[in-house]
């Protein structure tokens, strides 16, 4: 998402293309252990986290977005567009995968749940995606709490799949949901 789409509101949150002011703000919380504790990347460089940024903002396929309280980026959603597996023929970009970093210091009120369920929609209503994805350790309880919250489905749990700087193996869920579950849901948190 470059910073000539629209922005997303929620109720509370305003989702928006992430500004290169707002790389710092990104930063502070990005880099927590309780945050690094859960990302398969754990601390990130400075300026290449500023770069990575920089080139996702040109990226077609790229909707991330900062969510914003009150003018204050708690935390990123994340968004990539792809071509799914098939035979040729298959439409493009009809898959996505999702990912999100919020600030624990904003945790426990329902804000990434929001923002999550907010880009779902976007990528299933604005996006034409058919299908989105996401993962997490098995043990990150407010992840699987999230994507279960926003209406996701586990379709694999990997036994050891998943390597933990702190831990060694774990284990690894992914989830998805298809564009027609999403509508049938009515949008779990509308």
């Amino acid at each position: 998402m470059d910073e000539t789409t629209t922005s997303l509101r929620t109720e509370r949150l305003e989702l928006r293309p992430v500004a290169e002011r707002d790389v710092e703000r990104i930063l502070e919380y990005r880099n927590r252990p309780d945050v690094t504790r859960w990302l398969i990347r754990t601390e990130v460089d400075p300026e290449a986290f500023r770069t990575a940024w920089k080139s996702a903002a040109d990226d077609p396929d790229d909707h991330s977005v900062a969510a914003v309280l009150d003018g204050l980026v708690i935390g990123t959603v994340s968004l990539e567009l792809s071509d799914g597996m098939g035979q040729p023929g298959m439409p493009s970009r009809t898959e996505a995968q999702l990912g999100y970093i919020f600030d624990p210091d904003h945790s426990g009120r329902g804000y990434a749940s929001e923002a999550v369920a907010a880009v779902v929609d976007h990528s299933f209503r604005r996006l034409g995606v058919r299908r989105i994805t996401a993962g997490c350790f098995a043990d990150n309880a407010a992840s699987v709490r999230i994507l279960e919250k926003v209406g996701m489905r586990r379709e694999q749990h990997g036994v050891g799949d998943s390597w933990h700087a702190e831990l060694g193996w774990l284990d690894g869920y992914t989830y998805a949901i298809l564009a027609e579950e999403w509508e049938r849901s009515g949008s779990p948190l509308s």
